[in-house]
This record gives structure tokens, sequence and C-alpha cells, in this order.
């Protein structure tokens, strides 16, 4: 019996998080989760974009919800792997929901190309959620094949997934379980982790490297004192954040950290008896090598080169349009920013 969902994959999953791309599929098929990619799908904007100009920045996000609804079969819950991708789906629909003025802004931008969206029509849901809800962890639970026990693990949501909660799913916002228990499912020791949604600190390496480097350090300090193997997430920008500026963090404060940060799909793919390489490790910066090879899982030196005809399927990119989406004219600007 399979779920089906519409799916809204975001710009991280044919970059950085091509791991939890890959590991994604690898779940979704054992648990027979049906995923239909919203044909013409664009960037969210990320947290860039609502900085310059909130109207224009929920046009952007409402032109996906748009194609979510027109595209709906079946299905009316739109699901997001990507934190961010599904804040920003999350929010652009409650606002409209709240806000007519708003609403009619962004419909008029939409209009321009030949789109519309009924605030409320989709439903928006991150992916760890709907395996959590919808799946449930007993389904998760008779997966697995391959246990992940003497593997410890620090379970790190971030700073996005249960807050602000706009539809008041999470009964914790600060401590919430339900990563611990998805991971405890797989056979894994799960640390009771203070930190887990706690901020990666984003841009800030960028910003002001003294502020960025003492986030990640907090983060991977904390896991290492409490024993854990590697933190596990489910946002590709904490993921990305803490593994590739985890070198950078060591120099500045003089440590020794060694935390890998993996994804929550590819230890579940590894429980459900996926090997490694399926399910993009070697990817990492910060490798997982040892902390998996005490528990007999071996990891590659390196990912595999796109072309490479031994290893995973790659996710296909998808084709780039002659020239940019067409961005509509707001009608008044003033009208929409709240």
């Amino acid at each position: 019996m399979s779920a089906t969902f519409l799916y809204y994959p975001g710009c991280s999953m044919d970059g950085s998080a091509r791991a939890y791309a890959s590991s994604l599929e690898v779940v979704c098929r054992v648990l027979g989760i049906d995923l239909h990619e919203i044909d013409d799908w664009n960037c969210c904007g990320a947290s860039e974009y609502v900085s310059l100009s909130q109207a224009k920045a929920h046009a952007l996000v409402g032109r996906n919800l748009a194609l979510a609804e027109q595209q709906r079969n079946g299905s009316s819950t739109l699901v997001a792997p990507c934190s961010l991708c599904y804040v920003n789906l999350a929010k652009t629909d409650h606002y409209m929901r709240k806000d007519r003025g708003l609403a009619a802004s962004v419909n008029a931008a939409l209009e321009a190309g030949g789109l519309a969206y009924t605030p409320g029509a989709v439903k928006v849901r991150h992916l760890f959620e709907v395996i959590v809800e919808e799946i449930g962890l007993d389904a998760v639970h008779a997966a697995v094949t391959r246990p992940l026990a003497g593997l410890t693990v620090a379970p790190y949501l971030g700073c996005l997934v249960t807050r602000p909660d706009y539809d008041g799913r999470w009964a914790s916002k600060e401590h919430p379980v339900a990563f611990d228990r998805l991971l405890a499912s797989l056979g894994a020791e799960v640390v009771d982790f203070p930190l887990r949604t706690d901020c990666c600190g984003g841009h800030m390496t960028q910003i002001s490297p003294d502020t960025g480097f003492e986030l990640i350090r907090r983060l991977v300090d904390a896991a290492d004192r409490l024993g854990a193997d590697m933190l596990v997430t489910l946002c590709p920008m904490c993921q990305m954040n803490v593994d590739a500026y985890q070198g950078e963090m060591n120099r500045h404060f003089h440590t020794h950290h060694h935390m890998p940060i993996l994804f929550f799909t590819q230890l579940m793919g590894l429980a459900f008896g996926a090997t490694a390489s399926e399910l993009g490790f070697g990817s990492e910066v910060v490798s997982a090598r040892h902390a998996l090879g005490r528990i007999g899982i071996e990891v590659p030196v390196a990912e595999p080169p796109p072309d490479a005809t031994d290893g995973p399927p790659v996710r296909p990119r998808r084709e780039k349009k002659p020239q940019g989406l067409p961005m509509p004219v707001m009608p008044d600007e003033t009208e929409a920013v709240r």
C-alpha cells in the first residue's frame, strides 16, 4: 500500500544535499511513499529574498503553491524535505489565509503567469513529519533489516521545523521528541541532545565568522560531550553548515572536533539494508567512515563522479529554461508588505 503526496524538492536537493535526495528515494521506495514532483517549480527564495521585498517573496513562493494546487491528483499535501522550503511554503499559505489583502496582491502577481492560488488549498508538511505521522514508526521499525545497534546519535532538527509552527502541529517547540523516537526505531542509541532546536548559524559564517563559528562549536561540542558518534539532521542548511565549516571552526578555536553530520534518511536507508554508496555516504566533508565502520558498515572514500557507471543513479538535474522565470510586477507592493 502506497501513500501519495505532491513533492517540492527545493534547490539544495540537486546541489549540496544530493545525499539527502538519493537516500530519500531509497526510503520512499521501502516505505511505499509516492512523491509526485510538481512541474516547473522555482526557488523558494530561501531567507534572503524576504529581506528585500516581502511582497515579491510571497509571490515567488505563491507560484509554487499555485502549481501544486493546479497539479493536485488525489492529494493536496505538499511535502518538502528542506526545512527552509517547508517554512517558506507554510508561511506564505498561512499569511494568504489570514490576510485577504496579501492574498489579492499575490494572486494579482500570479495572474501575469496565468496562475492563481486558493489559500488553504494545499497542506504543506515536512518530509520528516509525514514519515512519523502518516507512515508511522511501527512501519519504519518493521522495515528495519539491519538495526543500527552500537551507533550513538544526537538528533538535531535545527531551528526551523518546529518554529513558528503555523498550524500548531508540535506539542513542544523547544524539546520535541518525535525525531528521537524515529532514530531509536532504527536501533540506534539516541542521546538527549539539549540543542536539538538551536540555530546552526546559517550564513553567519559569512556575515560574522566569530558568531557563526561559535554557533557551530556549541553544537559539535555538546554532541561530543554526550558521547555521540554523529549529529543527525533533516535540514540541508544545517548539514552543509556544520559539515563544511567544521574545519574552519576548529582552526578558529584551536579545537579538534570530528563530528559527522548526516541526513536522517541516510541512516534510515542503512537500517533498511541499502548500501552506503546508494545513500550518498562519502560526500560529507567530515567523514563518517570511522563511526560507521565500528558497526560494520563500509563508507566510500569519496563520492563517485556523476558519470560513474558503477555507482548509484544520479538524480537528473532539471533542464534550465532559456531565460529566467517571468517575475510579474506587483500592483502595489506597499499593500502586501506585512
